[in-house]
């Protein structure tokens, strides 16, 4: 059958009349006309077929099939309320399984470790990672989506979580080899790891900025990989150089294990980016997450411009 709107609104004025005791004050209640409601009352008795009320000039009463009519519906009207007030609740509370989907190198380096600190905030709230730098049907089955680049998908909600630097390093072993480029053209004559970009399919262009001087680099390198961790390593192990973005890349800052090179052209800016489906009332845990996100991931700046890395 399909859904009648008008009978919902006619079950909710029988009840008011009900608890009210008549239709004058059922009518104050409701924010109604006392004629309104009579003819709301006389919709709704046309609709299912039978008189639900007897009429005095002073009061209504219940007949016998209203009677019946009105224990019926009632517990249905409490299931809604209910849920009204349920739904209401996930507006306000942080609660709930939270799906998302999130690009890797932000998973694995800057939100894996802080996962604790976001259950902790809050422990009425479970967490479901998708893993992935695909955007195709990144939306499927989750809250959010987290992506670094540009914006994109003209049906979402876009919101930038923040900026990160992308930064040119490579392990103390390789400079020590091959010396140190002091200017982009310098890396002609050394090896790069490419990350592919997962909206091309192609290797990301290597460029560099300072100020608003642009300078793209012709590199050459026999690795190309579209994970992360695959390409840090391979840097580490002492391969050559790679462009990473700054947000996640301190450990291995601090611990020695890579060093920034061409700090002085570092000053290209890369946008993270929260997509979710509706601006309208998103619920408290997309919320949450987004602000959490904000929080963490605000790293200073782990060296000047123009300081020499120590190999």
């Amino acid at each position: 059958m399909t859904f009648d709107a008008r009978l919902l609104t006619g079950v909710g004025v029988l009840a008011a009349v009900c608890e009210a005791g008549n239709f004058a004050r059922a009518s104050e209640v409701l924010g109604l006309t006392p004629s309104g409601v009579s003819r709301a009352v006389a919709r709704l008795e046309t609709r299912v077929g039978v008189r639900l009320f007897d009429r005095t000039p002073r009061t209504v009463t219940l007949t016998e099939e209203g009677q019946r009519f009105y224990a019926q519906v009632m517990p249905l009207l409490s299931g809604i309320e209910e849920a009204v007030t349920e739904a209401a609740g996930a507006a306000a509370i942080v609660g709930g399984r939270l799906r998302v989907n999130v690009d890797p190198w932000f998973a694995r380096m800057v939100l894996a470790p802080h996962l604790p600190d976001l259950l902790s905030a809050y422990p009425a709230m479970s967490v479901e990672l998708i893993v992935s730098n695909h955007r195709e049907d990144m939306m499927k089955g989750v809250d959010i989506a987290v992506r670094f680049g540009p914006a994109a998908g003209d049906a979402l909600v876009v919101r930038k979580l923040l900026e990160t630097r992308v930064l040119t390093c490579a392990s103390p072993a390789y400079l020590k080899q091959h010396g140190i480029p002091t200017k982009p053209d310098d890396l002609s004559s050394h090896d790069a790891i490419f990350f592919r970009d997962p909206l091309t399919g192609r290797p990301f262009p290597w460029e560099f900025f300072r100020g608003a001087e642009r300078h793209e680099a012709h590199v050459r390198g026999r690795i190309t990989t579209d994970d992360p961790s695959t390409a840090i390593e391979a840097c580490v192990a002492g391969y050559g150089l790679f462009q990473s973005l700054e947000l996640g890349l301190g450990p291995w800052l601090s611990r020695g294990d890579l060093v920034q090179v061409l700090p002085d052209w570092s000053d290209e800016m890369f946008p993270l980016y929260a997509y979710y489906p509706s601006r309208h009332l998103p619920p408290a845990k997309v919320r949450a997450f987004m602000d959490f996100v904000a929080s963490i991931a605000n790293p200073p700046s782990l060296w000047k411009a123009g300081e020499k890395p120590d190999i």
